[in-house]
């Protein structure tokens, strides 16, 4: 990450936690979609119940994936004009987005048995005779 892009970090750990956070924005949005159309304050509610939001999320990364994923084809939009409020544009996962989906997760599984045998192999090496 360029240095410039720094500048908000709170932690040592921050850079980590935004990109792991940004990695997940669009599958968590997808997964949010799965279960019901959804606009954009409700899905960044719904990204806080996955643990993917804090206030440290910019709900401009949120609405820019969501513009992403229409080009793409995994979303549709249109504009909901009733009600008392603003209009505002309401998101619908396509076929194309559940089959992303359904590999990200086929992904994820993966990756949580490589995650589940390093851990495994440093919870070993922790009672070791190898630490110094």
């Amino acid at each position: 990450m360029p240095r410039g892009r720094r500048r908000g970090r709170r932690g040592p750990g921050r850079d980590i936690y935004l990109r792991r956070t940004k990695s997940f924005v669009q599958p968590s949005l997808l997964l949010l979609l799965q279960r019901g159309d959804g606009h954009g304050y409700a899905l960044m509610e719904g990204l806080k119940e996955l643990g993917l939001a804090d206030d440290s999320l910019n709900p401009s990364v949120v609405y820019r994936g969501l513009r992403e994923m229409e080009h793409w084809g995994w979303v549709t939009s249109q504009w909901d004009t009733e009600g008392s409020g603003p209009p505002r544009r309401v998101y619908c996962i396509t076929s194309e987005g559940e089959e992303f989906l359904e590999e990200w997760a086929g992904e994820l599984h993966e990756m949580k048995n490589t995650l589940e045998r390093f851990l495994e192999a440093y919870e070993e090496g922790q009672g070791g005779e190898g630490r110094g």
